[in-house]
């Protein structure tokens, strides 16, 4: 099947017309929780560039600041300090407003709790963020993701008639029908058993190399993060090591000397 037409676009080339910026990244990113003597930093100044057209894990022990430093790349949290870049747009600098139409309009996301409202079908669970936006969906687009999750034969159902497994690939067709520029996926395969989890997994790996997608997965699990280009490791709120084509085994022995 030509997917020629289909492959999202990838935007935010600076204005010289060279070469894209990547993904997402973190200038010294730093975010305080609490003050004075109860203060807590969950994120240390971190920096990461996260590579577009890529499927990137983030890993690292209980507290090791993974999924704050997700929140606040996808423009869930505001940072204490530093900056958190969309491309070439840093996110510090915008207004409530323009994070939701930038959190709309170019980030998709994919949560360990499906998130999909219970009165309404996968397929309308899966355009809602369009429709939410007043804009139509591809149909082009939408059947061949649909096709590619395997849920052709499902989308009128409603989610209490669907599997975990079939409710967590809604929810990753959801993240993509609208094609955003990055999806960010925390622990989706948390509530998932080893087979459903498997075929969430599979299903965004082939959206990384079939369709040009870019991928970043919060995780704890290291068959997870094997599924991943690379993998960065976090603990006590920065980035400490990286590592390229990883397999489970390799992921496990890091983790153990980060105490994860």
């Amino acid at each position: 099947m030509s997917t020629s037409t289909l492959i999202p676009p990838t935007t935010g080339a600076g204005a010289s017309g060279g070469e894209a910026p990547p993904a997402a990244r973190a200038v010294g990113l730093t975010k305080v929780y609490g003050s004075g003597g109860t203060a807590v930093a969950a994120l240390d100044g971190v920096s990461v560039d996260l590579h577009r057209g890529a499927f990137t894990a983030v890993m690292g022990p209980s507290g090791s600041g993974k999924s704050t430093l997700m929140h606040c790349l996808a423009g869930l949290d505001t940072p204490t300090s530093g900056h958190a870049f969309i491309g070439d747009t840093d996110l510090t600098t915008l207004r409530e407003r323009q994070l939701t139409a930038l959190r709309r309009d170019r980030i998709g996301f994919v949560f360990q709790a499906f998130n999909l409202v219970p009165t309404l079908s996968a397929g309308e669970n899966i355009t809602l963020p369009l429709e939410l936006a007043g804009r139509r969906p591809d149909d082009a687009w939408f059947d061949e993701v649909v096709q590619a999750v395997g849920l052709a034969n499902r989308l009128t159902h409603r989610p209490s008639e669907l599997s975990g497994g079939q409710q967590q690939r809604v929810a990753v067709a959801r993240a993509l029908v609208s094609r955003p520029e990055i999806v960010f996926a925390d622990e989706p395969t948390g509530n998932l058993d080893s087979r459903s989890g498997t075929e969430v997994l599979a299903f965004l790996r082939e959206a990384v190399r079939r369709y040009g997608q870019t991928v970043v997965m919060v995780t704890h699990d290291p068959v997870a993060a094997s599924y991943a280009d690379r993998v960065v490791f976090l603990a006590d709120g920065d980035v400490v090591d990286d590592l390229v084509d990883p397999t489970a085994d390799r992921v496990l022995d890091r983790m153990k000397t980060l105490g994860g």
